[in-house]
């Protein structure tokens, strides 16, 4: 019989990838999305990579907003598994973290309780690296662990930052005291490149589509955990159907990168694009900070090298991750695709 996953977010960058290769592994997906008038989008997103065409026979489509209760039990009804993407990501750092903070987490929880009311006990949650390592140092002083979590006081962390740690506290909390016989994973994404199925992609090619623009006269030395979107997808779904992701936190990264370095990767892979790779002096950036707030959260970390440790990962799901310049390059190539750069 054909498993039956709801996919909250379905219209995301990420998601549209899930909806993909769980079509493609035999699912059925209920996918819910802020307005139906998104649901062609992420049909004709889809569709084109298809391995059979009839797939799309297997996706419907519900109208939910993390922020009401409306429709949450009716689109859970009848559900076999919970993937719970959905979280809202600001352009812009809020002026009240709290627009952020609140509906990450009380749609997680929403999305939980219809979950466990329904009688679903498989969940697999998107969460990010930036529950994990906004804080001085990892717990075992080299390398950040899923063992980590975000210190939510830092002055490193953003309302984002905030709204994605506090999120996923929130869910293995409830796991714990209000579901104990539910069985959640935790997906934890580092900064997200790679394909975009579409011109629909938000925010989350934004570094690479500024570096193609030359938007930027010079870089910050400050870098991040970087994945291939393909690769992200990959593990919601293999942490579906295995037993060894259970409980768990899996780091989704393959690799350190610098700002500096996605520009020498697309300087060298678009020769004829004037593609700006010149270095930005740290006090310059500071000085900077004293009046942006979006450069004030990287300020704490230029020059800062954060290890990251996906050992976990690869045991638990078998995985090898994309080089980060492969994810680079799709993603240039799906921006320039879209004329958007």
């Amino acid at each position: 019989m054909t498993q039956r996953v709801v996919l909250t977010g379905a219209s995301g960058f990420i998601a549209k990838h899930i909806v993909l290769q769980l079509l493609n592994a035999g699912f059925a997906v209920h996918g819910t999305i802020r307005s139906m008038k998104r649901a062609d989008e992420v049909r004709d997103a889809v569709r084109p990579h298809l391995d059979d065409a009839q797939a799309l026979d297997r996706l419907s489509f519900a109208e939910l907003d993390l922020t009401s209760d409306d429709g949450w039990a009716e689109a859970l009804e009848g559900a076999d598994m919970l993937m719970h993407t959905a979280s809202p990501f600001p352009l812009a750092q809020p002026k009240d973290e709290n627009d952020v903070i609140r509906p990450a987490v009380d749609g997680t929880l929403r999305a939980l309780r219809a979950a466990r009311d329904a009688g679903v006990k498989r969940v697999v949650l998107t969460s990010s690296m930036v529950s994990v390592m906004e804080k001085d140092a990892p717990d075992n002083g080299t390398a950040y662990t899923a063992a980590d979590w975000s210190d939510v006081n830092s002055a490193r962390i953003n309302a984002y930052g905030k709204s994605k740690t506090l999120a996923e506290r929130a869910a293995w909390d409830f796991v714990t005291n209000e579901a104990p016989d539910m069985d959640l994973t935790a997906i934890n994404p580092g900064l997200v490149l790679g394909p975009a199925l579409d011109a629909n992609y938000g925010t989350s090619l934004g570094v690479v589509e500024r570096v193609l623009a030359a938007k930027d006269p010079m870089l910050p030395n400050f870098g991040l955990p970087a994945v291939d979107v393909r690769d992200v997808a990959h593990m919601h779904v293999a942490a579906l159907t295995t037993p060894g992701a259970i409980g768990k936190r899996l780091i989704a990264v393959s690799d350190f990168v610098w700002f500096p370095q996605i520009a020498d990767m697309l300087a060298k892979a678009y020769p004829d694009r004037k593609i700006v790779t010149r270095r930005a002096p740290n006090f310059a950036i500071r000085l900077m900070a004293l009046f942006d707030a979006e450069i004030k959260t990287i300020a704490p970390n230029l020059d800062v090298h954060k290890k990251i440790d996906n050992s976990e990962t690869r045991s638990v799901l078998a995985m090898e991750f994309r080089p980060v310049e492969e994810a680079v390059r799709a993603s240039a190539e799906s921006i320039i695709a879209t004329g958007k750069a």
